[in-house]
């Protein structure tokens, strides 16, 4: 009801209703306080306009009713925040599935393009080393060297996933603060230099979902996007193979341009 009524993006991961129903109900609850203490100004500045108070009076208002007021306010927002923030934030950090039970990808924000880094059938990932990082060829700086790195698969600005299997995005940055944000998919984090934090969901339905950048991180910010495309496991497999193979008849050209650097 409420993704419709506030005009959101059509919903594309498992644990978005719980973000549309939280987002909504706070819409409720402020348009009631804004109707009411609207209400009570208006009745303010009637009631005690000058003509009918002419000198000040500084005794404060005593008034029952609106200490129930103060009290249905706090109330409603102890509701909000035990109710339904504390709960949908436990199960985002909390409960996040075990990541055998789901596609791990590294992603790495910088000025301004997303990398994202695939383990390969292994399921480890390959070790990164600065001094390897080129801005064409190998972005990451991804060791062809390291055994976990041989089956690797790095790509930019595009995200390959399969529908309806649990995601855990590990999200870093090389420079400045940027966040990965996907509308449809309800999902917003920050990508801090130094860190990596973890962001998790489930992908509903096929589609291709824009990646934008909600954190403003210099000039070039409006134009830090990427694209995530949703297929189905057949589907995404056999891209992740294909891209594997390319790179793969590469990567002894990558070492060399890295290794003269």
């Amino acid at each position: 009801m409420f993704t419709s009524w506030l005009g959101l993006p059509p919903l594309a991961t498992t644990h978005g209703q719980q973000i549309d129903n939280l987002i909504g109900w706070v819409h409720v609850f402020m348009f009631v306080l804004f109707i009411g203490w609207g209400a009570l100004f208006i009745y303010m500045l009637f009631r005690f306009r000058k003509s009918r108070q002419p000198v000040a009076n500084y005794t404060p208002i005593r008034s029952r009713e609106l200490k129930y007021v103060e009290a249905g306010v706090l109330g409603v927002e102890l509701v909000l925040l035990f109710g339904f923030s504390i709960p949908l934030w436990a199960a985002r950090v909390d409960h996040a599935p075990p990541e055998t039970e789901a596609l791990v990808v590294e992603v790495t924000g910088e000025q301004f393009a997303w990398n994202f880094h695939y383990a390969g059938p292994d399921g480890k990932f390959g070790k990164t080393d600065i001094s390897l990082i080129d801005l064409q060829s190998n972005p990451l700086g991804l060791d062809r060297n390291d055994p976990n790195a041989k089956d690797d698969v790095t790509t930019l600005n595009q995200l390959y996933l399969p529908v309806n299997r649990p995601i855990i995005v590990k999200l870093r940055s090389k420079d400045v603060i940027h966040s990965f944000g996907v509308p449809e998919f309800r999902v917003k984090q920050d990508a801090v230099p130094g860190m990596k934090i973890p962001v998790w969901f489930r992908p509903l339905k096929d589609g291709t979902y824009d990646i934008v950048c909600a954190e403003l991180c210099g000039w070039g910010h409006y134009k830090m996007k990427g694209r995530i495309v949703v297929e189905s496991r057949t589907a995404y497999e056999r891209y992740l193979a294909d891209l594997r193979a390319r790179q793969n008849a590469v990567a002894p050209e990558t070492k060399l341009q890295g290794n003269a650097e």
